[in-house]
């Protein structure tokens, strides 16, 4: 979920500034960085919690996080 409002803030950016070079990251910048970075304990806790129980499940949903990631990652090269 924290990926999905990572890429709405990225693209929600984008559509109101558009491509800019600015020289301080901004508000929408910091608040992703937030969000990439709190993520990781939860998908470690959750990867913890539940990899013995269900493993292909698990594994489904850390390739979903991981394409996620991804997509965030690369919407912040190619739209800032």
């Amino acid at each position: 979920m924290m990926s999905i409002i990572a890429l709405g803030i990225v693209i929600i950016h984008f559509a109101i500034f558009g491509i800019t070079n600015e020289t301080d990251e901004g508000t929408a910048a910091h608040i992703f960085q937030l969000f990439m970075v709190i993520q990781v304990p939860v998908v470690i806790f959750f990867l913890i919690r539940y990899l013995g129980k269900t493993p292909k499940q698990v594994l489904e949903v850390l390739a979903l996080q991981i394409f996620a990631a991804i997509a965030d990652c690369t919407s912040v090269f190619f739209l800032t």
